[in-house]
């Protein structure tokens, strides 16, 4: 035992001369370090941890009655332990913000979820202006507004409460039809009609919104989903009307059809951009025409032709063939939305989850690197066009399959290819943000038919609105430079077409 200094007045053991070892030392065998040895070498070697480091120090000097702690060893111990107790995790006070603090830190900054929600204000913010103006009778009330702006104040929120009103009640729900269902009046289809509309309007868009950002993930800027949903409207028709069929297995047989000849549509360009290097978008922009061409020139042939019809229109489509409505035959909403959910799934899995999804996005982030690591480019951008058609060949069956229509004419396809390539931008080329996105692009068109009916605001405001979204979005500098944003920490906003966001 060694012996006490009397002088210290603490107890503690006089220290050994720094060469000499104690017989003890000398007799025991060199041991390993302890885990919480380890532990501590590791703390000091991290500068994150130097408090808690000291902390621990002192704590363990105190303990083992160093001198050289004096009377600060318990008052460090003691800070330590109130610093671990106040975290619950160990860790010191200030080593970072909360969960809470962080939130509000970029609540304000140039994130993902900032720029879009900013980007839907800014495009009311203007349609609104667009409402005011195209109005006379508002516009005349600004000739006085010196001397009564109340008027033009109060016209101006008058016509434009009562527009977005009207979008409103024709796209998720019309409070009248609430309480008219709720005391007996009306039923309840009204209630779910607007929803009803909304969902039809989505089911198309969501598949198209999938084709073209499936291509963006891969590196290819598929740009003749209108095509492909085209020729997958041609196919799944003449399916439809064609063949002879019990009514579950027409209905699957019609769908393939159309999936096929979207995806016969997108391996055109996709073999020509995998073997000559043909850029997609030169091929699909011409694939577009062939297929409206195609479309107006099968209408008219005999066989496919109603011939109680002078126009251009096609048979109608065996009720075998048709989707199922959802709410019943007073409501238009069908299963292609069931069938848009289930796909949205499929991609978000075969992105996340497969082999071919990294592949997929291996070569679209840097197809040298990709080849180099035995990926084969050629292969990847043929069964990314085929499945990116495919896609948009059943967007196209939804058309003609649905409610939208049940023959074929000329317009059949409407645009739903093209606005495929807005829903895929504002939706981030993620499946879920897509169908997201789908479903706000629904929204407004459902909401618009009613908004041109009951407000006289035409429907192309509608389309105004998307492409200012879309514009916001595809520029996030300039929402940022309009709402003083600060640089987001987290997320890096980027506008590669080619290769996502």
């Amino acid at each position: 035992m060694s012996d006490v200094n009397p002088a210290s007045g603490s107890g503690a053991p006089e220290r050994e001369p720094a060469g000499a070892a104690s017989p003890d030392q000398a007799a025991a065998p060199e041991q390993a370090p302890s885990p919480e040895q380890a532990a501590s070498s590791a703390d000091a070697a991290s500068p994150d941890k130097d408090v808690a480091t000291e902390s621990r120090r002192a704590e363990s000097a105190a303990s083992d009655g160093d001198p050289s702690a004096g009377n600060a060893g318990p008052a460090a111990t003691d800070a330590g332990r109130s610093g671990r107790a106040a975290t619950g995790t160990g860790a010191p006070e200030g080593r970072g913000p909360g969960l809470g603090q962080l939130f509000l830190q970029n609540l304000w900054s140039a994130n993902t979820v900032t720029v879009t929600v900013l980007a839907l204000v800014l495009a009311i913010v203007i349609g609104a202006v667009l409402i005011i103006i195209s109005d006379p009778d508002v516009l005349a009330t600004y000739g006085y507004f010196t001397a009564r702006p109340a008027d033009a104040i109060n016209s101006s929120w008058s016509v434009v409460s009562e527009a977005y009103a009207n979008l409103f009640k024709g796209a998720v729900v019309d409070p009248a039809a609430v309480s008219g269902w709720a005391d007996g009046s009306n039923g309840w289809q009204l209630v779910f009609a607007p929803i009803s509309e909304t969902l039809t309007y989505t089911a198309p868009l969501v598949f198209t919104g999938l084709a073209v950002s499936l291509a963006f993930r891969g590196g290819l800027f598929n740009i003749g989903a209108q095509g492909q949903a085209t020729l997958g409207v041609i196919l799944a028709a003449l399916a439809g009307f064609l063949l002879p069929l019990p009514p579950v297995l027409h209905l699957i047989v019609a769908l393939l059809a159309g999936a096929i000849g979207g995806a016969i549509w997108g391996f055109i360009p996709g073999i020509l951009k995998a073997r000559r290097g043909a850029h997609e978008v030169i091929n699909t922009i011409m694939l577009n025409y062939v297929s409206l061409y195609f479309l107006s020139w099968i209408i008219n042939q005999r066989g496919v032709h109603e011939p109680t019809r002078t126009d251009a229109i096609s048979k109608s489509v065996e009720s075998s063939a048709q989707l199922p409505r959802l709410l019943g035959g007073d409501l238009r909403v069908h299963a292609g939305i069931l069938l848009a959910v289930l796909a949205t799934w499929g991609v978000a899995w075969l992105l996340n989850r497969s082999t071919f999804g990294f592949e997929l996005r291996a070569v679209g982030a840097n197809p040298d690197a990709a080849r180099t690591a035995g990926i084969s480019v050629t292969k990847t951008y043929v069964l990314l066009m085929v499945l990116s058609g495919a896609l948009a060949g059943l967007g196209g069956s939804n058309m003609v399959l649905g409610t939208t229509a049940s023959a074929l004419t000329p317009a059949v396809a409407a645009q739903i290819g093209f606005d495929g390539i807005l829903v895929s931008l504002l939706g981030r080329n993620k499946p879920w943000g897509v169908a997201l996105a789908a479903l706000l692009f629904g929204a407004l068109q459902a909401g618009g038919n009613r908004m041109q009916s009951y407000a006289g605001i035409s429907l192309e405001l509608a389309t105004v609105l998307q492409a200012l979204i879309v514009i916001f979005i595809a520029a996030p500098a300039l929402v940022k430079a309009i709402f003083g944003l600060r640089a987001a920490r987290a997320a890096r906003l980027q506008t590669s077409v080619a290769k996502g966001w």
